[in-house]
């Protein structure tokens, strides 16, 4: 599973040949390549993955994802919905009354 964050674009620039831009996760603004999305512009959301803007996603969808990424901390006050992964920090979220075997 993946998580892509929406952010708004804040500029665009090049580096060489590669469209890059600064994009604005409530406040903290990272570079992200925009190769992906050549027609964003300052002001879009964007949907970004490991340092690559993925999609352009209107305000709603991006309140509507914000909104779901900020419950995310009552998740992990109840213990049958997270699994610590034994391997790293990863934190999983599962379902309720779903194992997690170790696959390693």
């Amino acid at each position: 599973m993946c998580l892509g964050v929406p952010g708004k674009l804040v500029d665009v620039n090049r580096d060489g040949e590669v469209s890059l831009g600064r994009v604005s996760f409530d406040g903290v603004v990272r570079q992200v390549c925009l190769e992906l999305v050549p027609e964003a512009e300052p002001g879009d959301y964007v949907l970004v993955h490991v340092g690559f803007a993925l999609s352009r996603i209107d305000e709603e969808e991006a309140r509507r994802v914000f909104e779901l990424l900020a419950e995310l901390p009552v998740l992990a006050e109840r213990p049958e919905a997270v699994a610590e992964d034994a391997v790293g920090d990863a934190t999983v979220l599962v379902a309720p009354g779903t194992t997690v075997k170790d696959t390693a």
